[in-house]
């Protein structure tokens, strides 16, 4: 979703946890392809990338485990709809001032260009 829709510029780094899905050889290569760093954890310590834990913690409480999908497209969907329309743009985090990221980024990018 953030390389097709935002097209981040290349140096970037990806934090995530240990799951399977991110250390796979072939999400690696999609990593390395756009010239973005991966960064994970250490196993059984998740301070390392705090901010991506509780991402990931907060999506499987408040949609992960309270849905059932009959098939991918169907959790496609509702993960894009979560993430892109909720998460991002409605929802408030303690860390960020009590904005939504889409806020705070505006803000942030106002403040850099002022």
């Amino acid at each position: 979703m953030a390389l097709k829709g935002r097209q981040p510029a290349r140096a970037m780094l990806h934090h995530s946890d240990r799951g399977s899905q991110y250390a796979s050889h072939e999400y690696q290569q999609l990593l390395a392809a756009h010239g973005i760093l991966s960064s994970m954890s250490r196993s059984g310590n998740c301070w390392d990338n705090a901010v991506a834990e509780s991402f990931f913690a907060t999506l499987k409480i408040e949609l992960v485990y309270q849905t059932q999908w009959r098939t991918r497209q169907e959790a496609r969907s509702a993960l894009f709809e979560y993430i892109e329309l909720f998460y991002n743009r409605q929802r408030r985090h303690s860390t960020l001032g009590y904005l939504c990221p889409n806020e705070f980024e505006q803000r942030h990018v106002i403040s850099v260009a002022a």
